[in-house]
Formats: structure tokens, sequence, C-alpha cells
């Protein structure tokens, strides 16, 4: 037994002396004395090491990519035998997830496992494990698994066994069939553009034989071939040459039918090409004009095959023109990718102008928006022209998929949100669900204020799933009969409809043509991939209603999307007519000298200058807009020139002498400040782990010393998630930093010296490790098993063996109803005036009067006991001594004994 907080034991000595001062508090009393020791004691938090009963069950469940849904499949009977398998009523299972990630299923509110899947993390499941025990209680781990750790487990035994916590093991039963795997692919991590270089792949398999072998370049395929195992390995190899600077992904596949675990059966990794200053034009022109210009001082990569953009394009690179190119052409990777490069990365960005680009472009709320110098949010006064939408919703049962957090029938809505919020207050809306036939969610009427907007929004999102399909027809044809009669200047219909389940076509093609006769338009938002079944019809669908189609395979992209479409449709102004104008001055900011400007302009999107950036040219109009601005954003620039470089409406201005001039200058502007001599990066990505090196000479160690360069890192294809790393200072000159990435995952990154930018990546970390089914994981596994107590699991039933343990038990609950009998006895004892023996001392009474109510030492009133004879009625009028008596608190009982036996004694003694 010990004591939590001793302390308070010195509170006795305490009590002592004041039983010794104080008689009056009456601790010389048995029981009152022992109420204030065994008080004392339990405010010292008294607990003992006592044999326990129940047992928690750790039940570990891998969830990576190479165990499949076998798990998932027998999770149930799992959690049945278990169960059962209870022997007392304080046994509990406590399930855990884990693969990349440990996850308690209790903290998921039984939802499915949400962490990362390409890592089987065992011995970092069992230590969190561990952690998250109660380490009074017996407690043991069982983990499901594949037995495949893609970690060591060293120590792993040493810290059970030091716990006392036996682990079991129960293997997930392997597959039927051939594994053949892709081990490696190796390729040099940079190159010069033009220089060849050498692909070499491992494969290796349980038999000898022959396998198809496909390899591809950033998708596309470059060859085919088969290759040849024996003795279970064969390696191959390729040659390559890349003219073009960028990052390019390089991915090998295996074509094995019937392979048990076709995961394992591709590999990837990336190649960096180095060129010189080279300019990225996105175009929508087959020959723009700006190509040339650009073309002057910078190596200029064209790109008219929109769909063909990756992220890889933008290393290497100094800037990123996007010529009236609108953002639902783009890939969305490639546009989430923006904003790093930009404001991290250092890199440049200019937006022209045109009839796609800008607000018509729906750049509006994308990625892009806050990069620019101009906003693309118009005024309700400058929106001139009424808009009419009508919105046609798949609510199929496809719908009812979980995406993105919920289904993809609320993604939808979330859409028709959107595109309702995109509307002025003399707009008009409404909003269809449809399935065999068409149902109406929000009654088609006139936006208006807030109130009923809100309104709408909030029935917009109240769209269920129904099951069934989409029927295609009677969704356009209630969605033209409630726009048919409208009087708006511009009517739209927008189709939300799943690529792979769009049914019954109907006379759409006669439908469409009246849409279109009336000068309606109609486009289509397809869920899926331009490989779907139904993708052909749909794309016909918009083509025919002289439209737009998108098509995207994730759910959660599809508000965004709505966005963008209702921006084209509403909110965009690409003001069409000739106009003058006006210099600000401001343009030696960039260029360091005066330019002669056009005096007019053939049209122009219609945007405002942010606070933050500079103009250097307005329209003479009402509205004195930026038709050339310009800022900085993070380490980066970016700069919008609001009138086309190209196209039908561009005549001026190509045919302005300082056009070529005014191109070059500003792409040199934004593709910032040269790096000086004397410093470097090296970086790699060995397995999961980043690792970066910066070298320099001793001409920065002063402004290195002032201020540190900051290396800043982003994961996903999307750069979504951002962190700065902490340098490591190894010696004058070198800076290092790692980092561990999460298998498989996408990351680029950027040096920041001052105001010079080092930029790095992408590169794709720790590929394949998930795959590689070492048999002696499971070995090792089997060892840390016994080694702790555990042992390989068969029968579930016997999961419950609970080892031995003592556990320290709070002896409070059993002393404080000791302590309060005590109090009440105590009480009792007081108002009933019966006593135990006093532990010592001599007392005193002083006027006591044994006749009616008797006073105590003159002060405490006391009711007289009965029968008691009338002669032994005395009054004490001095102070006498009473033997066994504590001062003030003799009962009158005692007082009147005492003064009988003094009056027999008096009286035997006058006889003598």
């Amino acid at each position: 037994m010990e004591l939590v907080t001793p302390e308070w034991l010195l509170l006795l000595p305490v009590l002592g002396l004041g039983a010794w001062l104080w008689p009056a508090l009456g601790l010389r009393r048995p029981l009152r004395a022992l109420v204030a020791v065994v008080a004392v004691v339990l405010l010292a938090q008294p607990r003992a090491r006592l044999m326990k009963h129940g047992m928690d069950l750790w039940v570990l469940v891998d969830r990576s990519e190479s165990t499949g849904g076998d798990a998932d499949a027998a999770l149930p009977e799992w959690k049945q035998l278990l169960e059962r398998g209870r022997r007392h009523r304080d046994d509990r299972v406590r399930w855990v997830d884990y693969a990349a990630d440990v996850v308690p299923q209790e903290l998921n509110a039984g939802g499915p496992y949400t962490g990362g899947r390409k890592l089987s993390r065992t011995a970092l499941a069992v230590q969190n494990t561990l952690a998250m025990r109660d380490p009074d209680k017996a407690s043991r781990v069982l983990v499901f698994t594949d037995g495949y750790s893609t970690e060591p487990l060293a120590g792993l035994a040493e810290r059970l066994q030091a716990e006392r916590v036996p682990l079991d093991v129960r293997l997930l039963p392997g597959r039927d069939g051939d594994d053949f795997r892709v081990r490696r692919l190796s390729l040099p991590p940079r190159v010069r553009a033009g220089e060849p270089f050498l692909i070499e792949t491992e494969v290796m398999g349980p038999r000898d034989g022959v396998v198809p072998l496909t390899v591809l370049r950033d998708g596309q395929v470059l060859e085919t071939s088969e290759v040849t195992i024996v003795k279970g390995k064969a390696v191959q190899r390729f040659t390559d040459r890349i003219g073009a600077g960028g990052a390019y992904r390089y991915e090998v596949r295996l074509d094995v039918p019937g392979d048990p675990w076709p995961g394992n059966n591709r590999g990837e990794s990336w190649i960096e090409v180095s060129g010189g200053p080279r300019l990225l034009l996105i175009t929508n022109y087959t020959d723009d004009p700006a190509a040339a210009a650009f073309g002057r001082q910078f190596s200029v990569e064209t790109v008219t095959q929109l769909n063909t953009l990756r992220p890889g394009m933008l290393t290497g690179c100094k800037a990123v023109v996007l010529n009236n190119v609108p953002a639902w052409d783009l890939p969305a990777d490639f546009i989430a990718a923006l904003p790093f490069y930009v404001e991290v990365q250092g890199g440049g960005l200019l937006m022209a102008g045109g009839r796609r680009s800008f607000g018509a472009g729906g750049w509006f709320q994308s990625a892009v928006d806050p990069l620019l110098p101009v906003s693309m949010e118009l005024k309700e006064d400058q929106r001139k022209v009424q808009t009419a939408l009508s919105i046609v919703l798949d609510r199929s049962g496809s719908m009812a998929a979980a995406a993105g957090g919920g289904t993809k029938m609320d993604l939808a809505n979330e859409g028709a949100v959107r595109a309702i919020e995109m509307l002025g207050m003399q707009d008009s809306a409404g909003v269809l669900a449809v399935d065999s036939s068409a149902h109406t969610a929000v009654p088609f009427q006139k936006v208006g204020d807030r109130d009923n907007r809100k309104k709408m929004t909030s029935a917009a999102r109240r769209v269920e799933s129904s099951g069934g399909g989409i029927y295609v027809y009677e969704g356009l044809k209630e969605g033209w009969s409630t726009l048919k009669g409208v009087g708006a200047g511009t009517r739209h219909i927008i189709l939300f409809a799943d690529a792979a389940d769009a049914e019954e076509p109907g006379d759409y093609i006669k439908l469409l043509a009246e849409v279109t006769a009336a000068g309606a338009t109609t486009s289509v938002i397809a869920l899926g991939t331009e490989g779907d079944s139904d993708a052909g019809f749909l794309k016909d669908v918009a083509a025919r209603g002289k439209g737009r189609i998108f098509f995207t395979d994730r759910a959660e992209e599809v508000p965004a999307v709505f966005t963008a479409e209702a921006v084209a449709v509403a909110r965009s102004l690409f003001i069409d007519e000739p106009l003058a104008t006006a210099a600000t001055g401001q343009w030696q900011e960039v260029a360091g000298k005066a330019i002669e400007w056009p005096g007019r302009v053939d049209g122009y999107n219609l945007s405002y200058r942010r606070e933050w950036a500079g103009q250097a040219l307005v329209s003479k109009d009402e509205y004195a807009a930026p038709l050339v601005a310009w800022g900085r954003r993070g380490a980066g620039r970016s700069a919008a020139v609001s009138f086309p470089l190209g196209g039908e409406v561009s005549a001026t201005v190509r045919g302005w002498s300082g056009y070529g001039d005014f191109l070059q200058t500003l792409a040199r502007w934004l593709a910032g400040d040269e790096v000086p001599p004397g410093v470097g990066l090296r970086w790699s990505a060995t397995g999961t782990t980043l690792a970066v090196e910066l070298l320099h000479d001793g001409s920065w160690e002063t402004s290195f010393g002032t201020d540190p360069p900051r290396l800043l890192v982003a994961s996903g294809s999307r750069a979504e998630r951002r962190r700065e790393l902490i340098w490591e200072r190894m010696a004058p000159g070198s800076w290092q930093a790692t980092a561990e990435l999460e298998e498989g995952e996408l990351v680029r990154g950027a040096v920041q010296a001052g105001k010079f930018t080092l930029p790095f990546g992408p590169a794709s970390v720790g590929t394949g490790t998930e795959w590689q089914f070492d048999p002696g994981r499971i070995a090792e596994l089997r060892e840390v098993a016994v080694r702790s107590g555990g042992r390989e699991l068969v029968d579930l039933s016997t999961a419950w063996l609970s080892p031995p343990v003592r556990e320290w038990t709070d002896l409070r609950r059993w002393v404080l109803p000791g302590l309060l009998a005590m109090i009440l006895l105590e009480v009792l004892m007081t108002r009933t005036g019966w006593r135990l023996p006093v532990l010592g001392g001599r007392g005193r009474v002083k006027g006591v009067r044994r006749v009616g109510p008797v006073k105590v030492a003159g002060k405490v009133a006391v009711k007289a006991v009965p029968a008691v004879p009338a002669a032994a009625a005395v009054v004490v009028e001095e102070t006498r001594e009473v033997p066994g008596l504590g001062t003030g608190e003799a009962s009158a009982v005692e007082a009147v004994d005492a003064a009988a036996a003094r009056r027999e004694r008096f009286a035997r003694a006058r006889k003598r």
C-alpha cells in the first residue's frame, strides 16, 4: 500500500497538539480522535496493488492497400466472435484501424478508415496502442494483418515485455494465383534537354516465364514489350530523350491476368529535364501572334491541346501565359498547382483577355482568381443583361454513393447552390430534380433579395437521390418549358448527369434545335470520364445546345464546375466595342522607361484593380477599368492584360508598333530576377524521405545571417498540403533538411533566399514499398509475438486469455463509508449523552444545580435526568475537581453522581 499525497500526514501532529492545548475540541475522546485520523488518511489518498478482473483487448486491423477488402469482409464475423468470447463483465474490446496512419474506430464514429493506405506501419500501430492503453488494467493486443509491415519491428518486443502486454497475431489468408510485381523503376533524377538517358526496371515473379510490360511517359504509351523472368527475376532497360524542359513522369505496368495483387504491377518515377529560360504559353489560337513576340527572348512552349497540361510542365518554367483559355478546358490538377508555383516557387503568371478569359472563361473564384491583380467581381449596376437559368439535376440511384464527406447528390446540390449565388437580384433561376421524370425542387423565380435567395438555396440543398436512372429528355424538356416564355437576354440550361447512366435521350435533337433557335443555350456537367458509356451522348447534347461540356470523375469538384459555368453565363462582361485608352504613368515601375500605348483597343474584359496592384493603362469609359495591371504575389509575380492579344477583336492591338516590346518587357518582369552565383540546391527523394541541401559560398554568409533561407514544400497532386521545414546548419555554407512523406506522394518545393527563389520538384516518393511482400517481415512479426508472451492466434475464442496483473486500487471508496459511519455515531452520542471512556485528563464542574434544568459551568443548559432522588440535589457553590470529567462538558447526571458521592463520604466521616 502507498499514499499518493503523503504530505497530508503532517496534519496528525497538529491535531495531537490541538488535543493537548485545547481540550474543548474533544479530540481526547476516542471516537472523535479516530474520525480525525481517518479523515487525514483519506486526504492522503491511500491505494494498494490488488489483483484485477477484466481486460482490455486492443484489436488492430490492417487497412493497407495490400490487404484489399479482406479485412472489411471478415470484420463483422471477428467482432461477433470476440464479443461472444468475453469472460468478465469488465472485459472491453478496443478497435484500431491502421495503415500509414493509426485511427481508433471510436474516433471515427464507426465510419470507413480515412487514413493513408500506402504503408503498413505495424510498429507504429502497436506503439500508439501502448500509449493509449490504461496502465493500471490488464491489456492484450491482437493484430489482424497480412504480416508484411513496411517498417522494421526492432525494439517492439522489448517494449511489450516491459509493459507486460502480450501480442497475438492473426494472419489474413493469402490469395490464390501467381504474384508478379515491379520491384523498382530507376532513371536519373535530372538530365539536360536533348540528352539521352537510361530507364531500368526490375520485375520479380514466383515462376519463370514471359510477362507483358508497358512503359508510359505522362500517361502516353512509350513502348510495349515482353520481359522474360529467369530464376524469379528480370531486368529490362530502355532509353529515351526529351527535347523540352520540365518534369516528366515515367510509369511501367505489367499485364498479368489473374494476378492476386494487381496493385504491385506498376511502378513510377520522375525525371527533371533542364533547359534555358522557358515560358509556357497556353493559348486558344492555333497561330498565336504572342508566341513570336515572347520567342525573341525566351524558349516558348506553346500548348493548344489544353487537356495535355500537367503540373510537371511548371518545372523550370519562368512564367505561364493564359491567353484567352477557359478554366473548364484546363485539367484541375494543373490549375490547382498554379498558386504554389507563383506564391512559393516564384513563378510568373499572365492572363490575357478575350471572350473566353477572366470571368467569361469561368476563372472567377477559381484557384487562379486571388493571384491576379484584378478582381472579376462585378457590381450589380454593371450587369445590364438579365439571366434566366434552369438547372437540371440527376437524382438517380448512382447519386447516393459516398463522395467528399457526403454523397454525390449533396455535391450536386451544392453546385446548384453555387450557381444561384452567382446570379444577380434581377436574374431568375429554377432547379429540377430528374429520375424517370422531372420534379420541381426550386420553382422558377426571380432571385431577388437576400432572404429569397436563402430560401432558394435551402430548397436546392434538400434534393435527395431516389433510385433508377436519369431520363435526359424529360429533364431538358421541362427545363426549356420554364425558360421558353422568359424575356431575359440570356437563357441557359445546365444539365448535370452521370456519364455512365444517362438514359432515354428521346427526340433531344429536335428539342435542342428549338432551344438554340430561340437564342438559348445548353451546357452539360458530366460526372465521370469521356470513356464512360454515355459520354458521347452528353457531348452531343452540349454541342447541339451550343454550350460547354465538363467531365470530372472527382465528385468533390462538381460545385467548382457549377461555379465556373454560372460565372461564364451570368457574371462575365466582355465589352467588344472599340474604346479609347488612357495611360497612368506607372509603367516605369515595370520597364524603367515609358512606352507609347495604343490610343484605343477593340474590346476588353471588365474587371477592377486590386488594392495591392499597379496599373499602367485604363479604359476611357464610365468604368475606367484596368487594361494593364500587375503585382507581386508571395515570391512570384502576376499580370493581367484585359484586352485580347490575338483573335478577331485584336486587330488594333496587333497593329500597334509597341506590341512586341510590350510583351517582352512584361515577360521579363514576370520571370523575376536571376539567382546570383554562389548558391545551389541539391535534393533527393529516397524511400519516403525527402532530403534537401542548400550550399553557398561566403558571399551569401552575411545575407543568410540576417535573413535565413526558408524551405517550403507542398505534397499532393494539387500541392494542397503545404508546410515549412526547419533547416539544420551542418557547416559554414551547408544547410540540410529532411521530411518524411506519405508513400507515393507527389512533392514539390522551393528555397526562398531573400528575394530569390530556388524551386525543385515535382517527384513522387517511395512508390511500391507497400507491395514488396518480404517474407522476413512475417517471421519478424511472429518472433515479436512469441517474445512478448503472445502467439499466432487461430481460434478467436481464446483471445481473452488475460495476463495476471496487479493494478493500483484506490482504497478511499472502502474507507469513506467507515468514516461516514463514525461521524454518524459521534452525532448520535452527542445527542443522547452517551459517552465512551475519555482518553485521560481531569475536569471541573462549576455552578451545577440539580434542580430542573442544570447548568454546566454556568453556561450550557442541560435537560435534567429523571429518576434522581430529591435528596441528591445539590448546589456546588465553589469550583471542585471531579475526577474523569472534561471542563464544561460534564452532563447533569455526572455532576449529580459526583456530588452525591462526596456527600456520602462526608456523612460517613462525621459518624466516625
